[in-house]
């Protein structure tokens, strides 16, 4: 596997590539969505494009673009970029059990930039070893639509009327509840970690001292307070403990 032949390699790579044609029409969709909020801080259709490219992530774009927009500094909007992102660290060292040991380390520094959560889905359900060229070709189709969307975003949000911009502008935020209103659905912990989350952001905004940080400040402080006291108080069981509590 470490010395994968052509052949391999450029069938996965089509096959990567039929796979992520479902994932690139929704990515154009919400990545339009993304557009608006980009347009909104000034940013041009290039920069939209290259910073889609190069940071795919829907959550973490959208605290990013916000933080520009509240003119945060290098430092918040890093900060609150990694913490939005975070969990494709472990999505990576996840994916990277399944490669075999003799898969040269560019292709696992490759994936792990490839890394979203429906492409490390598609990848983490191939039967077998996954050849990283399979990732290649869902990563590719699917980051060129993401960016293309931004980019149309910004293009369109330049040219159609200004409230029309303001009624798109809220379409990442129903991609948002979404993404949220599943888990919730199922577990009680998550729906309420919801509510306090919502609570504490509103309380953030008036409460003095903490109202006078910045936005990007207050998300971290934030992130890490709920974040923090949700695996401290309600940490998730591995396999093993919950096949005993089943016992």
């Amino acid at each position: 596997m470490g010395n994968t032949n052509g052949s391999a390699d450029r069938q996965a790579y089509l096959t990567g590539t039929r796979d992520g044609v479902p994932i690139a029409l929704g990515y154009f969709a919400v990545a339009f969505s993304l557009g608006i909020t980009a347009r909104g801080i000034g940013m041009t259709p290039f920069q939209g494009f290259l910073a889609s490219f190069l940071n795919m992530a829907s959550a973490g774009e959208h605290a990013a673009f916000t933080s520009i927009g509240n003119h945060a500094t290098y430092i918040e909007i890093a900060l609150v970029t990694l913490i939005a992102n975070a969990r494709y660290l472990l999505m990576s060292c996840s994916l990277s059990q399944k490669y075999p040991e003799t898969l040269p380390f560019y292709h696992r520094l490759l994936s792990g930039f490839g890394v979203t959560d429906e492409l490390f889905g598609i990848c983490i359900a191939r039967p077998g070893w996954l050849n990283p060229f399979y990732l290649y070709g869902a990563f590719l189709i699917s980051a060129l639509a993401w960016s293309s969307g931004t980019a149309v975003g910004i293009v369109m949000g330049n040219l159609l009327p200004a409230r029309v911009v303001s009624a798109l502008s809220v379409a990442l935020f129903g991609m948002f509840l979404a993404v949220i209103i599943p888990p919730a659905r199922q577990s009680r912990i998550v729906a309420c970690l919801i509510v306090i989350a919502f609570a504490l952001s509103y309380l953030a905004g008036i409460v003095p001292f903490i109202r006078d940080l910045s936005s990007g400040n207050r998300t971290i402080l934030l992130t890490l307070l709920i974040a923090g006291g949700a695996a401290a108080l309600c940490p998730v069981k591995d396999e093993t403990e919950a096949k005993d509590d089943a016992a």
